[in-house]
């Protein structure tokens, strides 16, 4: 009987079969990167093959980027991280789990590397921010915004033997329909510097008011037709009239007369350069600039005017471009200057004739203006 015994027990202690063979080592999968660069943070998802009691972050390492404070439990089997890549840069993270990072919760450690990789590419694009502007958005029959505008007055001919006398009248500017309407009249008129002129229409300026050197400056106008008519959306330079023309500096974002009706000009001017040696033209391919409305644009950055006619560039400056001896004025803050005015005779529109209908009116949906922020 003992030897019966000795034998079972023999038997119950020999090989390993009763605990079994050891648990296998825990793996992670990492999930959640895109084949699209990341702009910003991304959040990944680590899958475990058995249950994870904790998942420390100091398990993850991330190169070329940085990890959250600490991993979120989802489930036992699933953490989420947070990855942010480096600000203002371009390039690639790598997200890695060394074998031996981890233990699962039997205290069983990964055997095998888990890895991932995100591109990513935050370089912040630059933008136009806006820093001035007027919608025109007041009553109809209101006068514009005068904390915005004030008025040149008068008709002494403004050096262009204009035919017309500035008013401040709500007839000639006021606020219609979301737009600032200018209007060119034909009527007898004296003004209150004593001049007798058969029109009248509105000049509209910034100055002391507001003015800024550099950005984007743009305005959607439908502008009027007709010979002798001569919209104008520009600027000069803010020392203007303590520094006379042409010294000040003028920039015309807009010009336009009735004898050419599809053909938009853009000029610059300064001292040793007036006229047509810095002006340039583009010309509609069908239809008429006072069919509809259009946007018209200057971009101004330190030795560069850029002009567009909506979406089109048609014009660039530099000081290269100027003639020999010229200064380059344009490194100034600027106002804006709306207008209509009516040629006369040796005026470069000429004067209206039997075929110029008048009233004519020039609507101005908006102006705005840019800074522009890299």
């Amino acid at each position: 009987m003992l030897v019966f015994i000795s034998v079972f027990l023999g038997c119950g202690g020999g090989g390993g079969s009763a605990s079994g063979p050891p648990p296998p080592a825990p793996t992670v999968a990492i999930t959640g990167t895109s084949a699209t660069a990341a702009t910003g943070p991304v959040t990944l998802t680590f899958t475990f093959s058995q249950p994870m009691s904790a998942f420390p972050v100091g398990a993850v390492v991330v190169t070329n980027g940085t990890a959250a404070a600490s991993t979120t439990l989802v489930d036992l089997t699933h953490y989420t991280l947070v990855v942010t890549p480096p600000t203002n840069s371009t390039g690639t993270m790598l997200i890695t789990v060394s074998a031996g990072a981890f233990t699962d919760a039997a205290g069983v450690a990964n055997t095998a590397a888990a890895s991932a990789s995100q591109s990513y590419n935050t370089v912040q694009s630059s933008t136009w921010v806006l820093t001035w502007s007027d919608e025109f958005t007041g009553a109809n029959g209101s006068l514009p915004d005068g904390t915005k505008w004030t008025y040149d007055l008068g008709g002494n001919g403004w050096g262009n033997n204009e035919l017309e006398s500035y008013t401040s009248r709500a007839l000639n500017a006021q606020v219609q329909n979301g737009n600032l309407v200018i209007a060119a009249l034909q009527e007898s008129y004296r003004g209150p510097d004593g001049i007798l002129c058969n029109y009248t229409s509105a000049r509209l300026k910034t100055q002391g008011r507001f003015s800024q050197t550099y950005g984007r400056f743009e305005a959607r106008i439908k502008i009027p037709f007709g010979q002798g008519m001569w919209p104008a959306f520009w600027m000069l330079g803010e020392s203007f009239p303590s520094t006379p023309w042409p010294t000040c500096g003028e920039i015309d974002i807009m010009e336009n007369i009735g004898s050419q009706p599809a053909t938009l000009v853009g000029s610059i001017h300064g001292p040793a350069f007036i006229g047509s040696n810095l002006s340039t033209s583009i010309v509609l391919p069908s239809g008429n600039l006072s069919d509809d409305f259009h946007v018209y644009a200057m971009e101004w950055e330190p030795g560069q005017i850029k002009m567009y006619l909506d979406t089109t560039l048609y014009a660039t400056y530099t000081p290269a471009n100027l003639p020999g001896g010229a200064t380059w004025v344009f490194n100034q803050p600027f106002f804006l200057i709306l207008n209509v005015a009516v040629g006369g005779a040796g005026s470069w529109p000429g004067a209206p004739d039997g075929t110029t209908v008048f009233p004519q009116t020039m609507l101005v949906d908006y102006v705005r203006v840019y800074q522009y922020q890299p």
